[in-house]
């Protein structure tokens, strides 16, 4: 999580979130399957309607699943081997792991918390995301894009949109950087505090102009869930997003 440590320990314990100290279409490749992990094989099983859970209530810090893809006429998510982040401030990692998890045989968030440079404060911004995905899949694929207005403009939407199209269509999850105040907050994020954080797109449902989230951190004890794509741009600014 890019974050203020102070706040975002606060939110872990007002929601019990983390139990323990731990923030052109192709052939879709199939992510490793990890050891005793939940597999959930249909994530439209409830539909894809926003504020649908596709998983909720298993929460505890590293905790694996395995979330397969679909591929319907309007919908595409992405096979990814989801983990809940194993401190408060490893957000970053955990969102970065998902995403390179729709690949590769992602390294540990441990590993990734190095490489990223995070510290207790967090990772400081997203830029140091895209660098580190690159270099793990030795492709120059994603590019930061920043959202400095607050709301975001028509343009900045758009470009929001077709870059989740384009990159899920081509099997690249994107993790975006979120700022999600009181009022303005997805499915179990504590309703009293600002949470700076990161989370990983992996689908879209054009029908439904949704998105489906992995967040690394379970608030609520939500873990995938989706969330329309008007939000998700609104919680964006001003940061930013690996695309």
């Amino acid at each position: 999580m890019r974050k203020r440590l102070l706040a975002t320990a606060i939110a872990t314990a007002a929601t019990g979130a983390l139990l323990a100290p731990a923030t052109t279409a192709q052939a879709r490749p199939t992510p490793p399957q990890p050891a005793s992990a939940l597999r959930v094989p249909d994530v439209l099983d409830h539909g894809s309607r926003a504020g649908t859970a596709v998983v909720s209530g298993r929460n505890e810090p590293g905790t694996r699943l395995t979330i397969d893809g679909v591929h319907t006429s309007s919908a595409h998510t992405l096979p990814v081997d989801y983990q809940v982040q194993e401190t408060g401030y490893w957000c970053g990692p955990a969102a970065t792991r998902i995403a390179l998890s729709a690949r590769i045989a992602a390294p540990s968030q441990a590993e990734l918390a190095a490489q990223l440079g995070t510290t207790e404060a967090g990772t400081d911004h997203i830029s140091q995301v895209t660098g580190v995905l690159n270099a793990n899949l030795g492709t120059g694929w994603y590019e930061t894009k920043e959202m400095p207005n607050d709301p975001p403009t028509q343009e900045q939407k758009d470009l929001l949109w077709h870059a989740i199209v384009l990159d899920i269509d081509n099997n690249y999850p994107l993790v975006t950087n979120i700022v999600a105040p009181p009022g303005n907050q997805p499915p179990g994020y504590p309703s009293d505090q600002t949470i700076y954080h990161y989370f990983t797109v992996i689908g879209y449902d054009d029908a439904n102009r949704t998105v489906l989230i992995a967040d690394p951190a379970s608030f609520g004890g939500n873990q995938v869930y989706w969330l329309s794509f008007d939000q998700l741009a609104s919680l964006v600014p001003p940061k930013g997003y690996s695309a």
